[in-house]
């Protein structure tokens, strides 16, 4: 059947290598954009490489069936026509708040199914397989894997004084989630600034978005004081003194 015979391709073997490859190596590049917190992570880059791949394998190999000497056309520029269009319809799904970017994996997924499609109708199902195995191997393995490495945003504490008695603790909170962070509370207590009673809290934050970013929202709310970000050992060494 032409079906199997797919995988009877002299070419099958090099096209799963470089799909793994591309695999592998944008891999370190994602984990490297998750460990900093930035808008496209892991997801994001593993799964545009694998789609770009997908497509450039489909080009090379994906039409061979049907040259012979003497032909005049090139049909592997219906790929191209294909990308373009997903690359549309992808930057359709991308929504951009005022600080949070939501949509990229979405996008990211939408260019590799083109890509597991356009491998299907070009009889190059090995290919097809594996992108789609690598994809899921991506969202459900790694991707949640990658997630759980420590960033350097872990040992930092946000130091706000705000007006007391305000609702500015509530405020922080509701920006803080709105921008996509989960606060802790570490600790809160009352001081003075210039001769002011004010309150002071120290702030956990897990989340995607920049840390310095979220530091220069909340100085901007009615009511903060002052904004600091602080390393965890400052915390203990200035507790031991």
């Amino acid at each position: 059947m032409k079906i199997f015979s797919a995988f009877a391709s002299p070419t099958v073997f090099i096209e799963v290598e470089l799909l793994i490859a591309s695999f592998l190596l944008c891999s370190l590049i994602g984990v490297e954009r998750q460990v900093r917190r930035k808008s496209a992570g892991y997801r994001t880059n593993v799964l545009v490489g694998l789609g770009s791949c997908g497509f450039t394998l489909i080009s090379a190999y994906g039409f061979s069936f049907v040259f012979s000497e003497g032909m005049n056309f090139d049909p592997s520029r219906i790929s191209a026509q294909i990308v373009s269009g997903i690359g549309f319809l992808g930057a359709g799904v991308i929504f951009k708040g005022k600080d949070v970017v939501r949509g990229l994996t979405t996008a990211a997924t939408v260019w590799v199914s083109a890509a597991v499609g356009m491998a299907c109708g070009a009889g190059m199902l090995p290919l097809a397989i594996t992108l789609t195995a690598l994809h899921l191997v991506t969202l459900f393995v790694v991707s949640p894997l990658v997630r759980r490495l420590p960033s350097p945003e872990r040992h930092q504490i946000v130091e706000v004084v705000y007006a007391d008695g305000a609702g500015v603790l509530r405020e922080i909170l509701a920006l803080a989630t709105s921008m996509g962070f989960a606060a802790l509370i570490e600790k809160t207590r009352r001081s003075e600034l210039d001769g002011i009673p004010v309150a002071v809290v120290d702030l956990r934050f897990h989340g995607k978005p920049m840390l310095c970013d979220l530091a220069t929202r909340l100085s901007d709310l009615p009511g903060v004081r002052a904004v600091s970000i602080i390393r965890r050992g400052d915390l203990d060494d200035e507790s031991g003194t």
